[in-house]
């Protein structure tokens, strides 16, 4: 049995100043957000956040981002965010973009515990800058270190009571790997149920990589709305 909370600001207590996160989601699909907003309600700041984007202005990482709550961000993407932007071009927040698929690979690599990697992906780029490659089969490959968290917070679609994860769909996106990732692992669900209603078969992220549990509704909101064209 996981411990399961009823309150978000009980989940995420012991989540400190100077904490590295990492944050499931892609866009604002399968985003742990009710988390976010006890973060933003627990006002702790000066946070590393691994995630694949920061939200949008007002909703979801961006809601951090504009309490001036995040020091650095680590992901891929710089999405629909204005004040991702004005933070970056001031120079009050710094960023690492890192090419979708190593960002994966290193979130993915941390949780199985594999220090680093090569990865052919980056060669001859300022993101090779400062690290090491090498040769393989006459390619060049760059060295590229693994990433931990301490606290992972991933969006699930169903949970039992041993922390078992099954997600939705798209919705799965970077969660399965951030949940293995990190050192203590907080799960939104969104529909908790007994031990044994979920078929081993269907579990994507087995309940060893999960500490707490939430049960949670979501807004499901739409990061960018667009009409049909005539």
């Amino acid at each position: 049995m996981k411990q399961v909370f009823t309150s978000y600001a009980e989940a995420v207590a012991d989540i400190h100043d100077g904490a590295t996160l990492m944050v499931g989601g892609f866009g604002l699909c399968g985003i742990p957000e009710k988390l976010i907003l006890a973060l933003v309600d627990k006002g702790v700041k000066n946070l590393t956040v691994i995630s694949n984007n920061c939200g949008v202005d007002d909703w979801g990482l961006g809601l951090l981002l504009k309490n001036k709550q995040i020091d650095k961000m680590i992901g891929s993407y710089v999405g629909e965010n204005k004040e991702f932007e004005r933070q970056v071009l001031s120079g009050e927040l710094e960023v690492e973009l890192v090419p979708q698929g190593t960002l994966a690979e290193k979130i993915r690599a941390g949780g199985a515990g594999i220090p680093a990697f090569y990865t052919p992906a980056g060669v001859g780029t300022p993101i090779a800058e400062g690290k090491e490659t090498r040769t393989f089969n006459d390619k060049e490959y760059l060295l590229e270190e693994a990433f931990t968290a301490d606290f992972s917070l991933v969006r699930a679609q169903r949970a039992d009571k041993m922390g078992n994860l099954v997600y939705n769909k798209t919705a799965q996106n970077f969660n399965p790997m951030i949940a293995a990732a990190g050192k203590v692992t907080i799960a939104e669900v969104e529909e908790l149920v007994e031990i044994g209603e979920i078929n081993p078969n269907e579990v994507q992220t087995p309940s060893i990589y999960v500490q707490r549990l939430i049960q949670a509704d979501q807004e499901k909101r739409i990061e960018r709305r667009t009409v049909k064209q005539a």
